[in-house]
């Protein structure tokens, strides 16, 4: 799960927000700086936190990533 972003190095670039896919980040509109908005919708992908070109952002490594769930009908159903 996201667990922090560093206001201190972060440029506010949104790539984060960007590469998310489950919206769970943010651009500030006060800061221009990415902030955690949805933490609890974190996937644990490490998209972010590998895009991040300042490294302003920190994915706890010890949380067993959610897998997303997909459904869809068969055709012989």
């Amino acid at each position: 799960m996201i667990k922090q972003i560093d206001p201190k190095t972060c440029t506010g670039c949104g790539l984060c927000v960007d590469v998310c896919p489950t919206d769970v980040l943010r651009i500030d509109e006060g800061s221009r700086k990415a902030v955690i908005r949805y933490q609890e919708n974190c996937m644990t992908c490490y998209n972010c936190e590998l895009e991040c070109p300042c490294d302003s952002i920190f994915v706890d490594p010890f949380r067993k990533p959610i897998q997303p769930i997909i459904s869809y009908l068969k055709g012989d159903e």
